[in-house]
């Protein structure tokens, strides 16, 4: 069962450590410069079957979030954030329930759920066990070409309705991101503008943490 060593929020710059971008070393020597630039979540994505690689890999990651303060979540695969001790999973509507989730990692995971461009998604999500929702995409992806576009106005209608972080996801850069905080997103999920090819991930995650105000 996950226990987390400290208070962890889904908040701010979330990185979404997809290994169809990033691969071998490259995974963790960018993942510890977007954590230095101030990343605050980590999303382990591998689709591979390689479940050894996928354990040492996450196991990795979980590791680096802890010497950086930063939460650690596993996409889709709830057995191995148990097996790391992740401090949460985010599902989507194709994968396992948020129950069985939070009944096998506990009350303290963070659980997120895929909502898309459906409100409607989010209570169920949330009743079922989830902690917190992700809508998108709001830009072009390049990572996730076909998903639907959410809209600045679900952005703003969710944030009146729901009473949980809201991550937003899709497409997003810091010269693009600025609305969506506004219109309310807790975190913002980035993957190519962290870690595409020649991007500085460390100056790309200092940029997107600056559209938060410091408390």
């Amino acid at each position: 069962m996950t226990t987390p060593e400290r208070t962890l929020a889904i908040r701010g710059v979330y990185a979404l450590a997809d290994t169809s971008l990033l691969g071998g070393a490259e995974l963790l020597t960018r993942v510890a410069a977007a954590l230095r630039g101030g990343a605050a979540v980590v999303q382990y994505r591998d689709k591979s079957a390689d479940a050894a690689r996928r354990l040492d890999q996450a196991s990795a990651l979980r590791a680096l979030c802890r010497r950086h303060g930063a939460a650690f979540i596993v996409n889709d695969d709830i057995e191995l954030a148990e097996r790391v001790g992740a401090d949460g999973v985010h599902l989507g509507q194709d994968d396992a329930s948020p129950a069985l989730a939070r009944a096998r990692l506990g009350k303290t995971a963070l659980i997120g759920a895929t909502c898309y461009n459906r409100l409607g998604l989010a209570a169920p999500a949330l009743k079922a066990g989830a902690d917190h929702v992700a809508f998108g995409r709001f830009f072009p992806s390049s990572t996730k070409p076909g998903e639907v576009y959410a809209s600045v106005e679900l952005l703003r209608a969710a944030r009146a309705a729901l009473d949980c972080p809201i991550v937003a996801i899709g497409g997003i850069r810091a010269d693009n991101a600025a609305p969506l905080v506004a219109a309310g997103a807790d975190a913002l999920a980035v993957g190519s503008a962290l870690f595409a090819p020649g991007v500085d991930s460390e100056a790309a995650a200092r940029a997107l943490a600056a559209l938060w105000p410091t408390t």
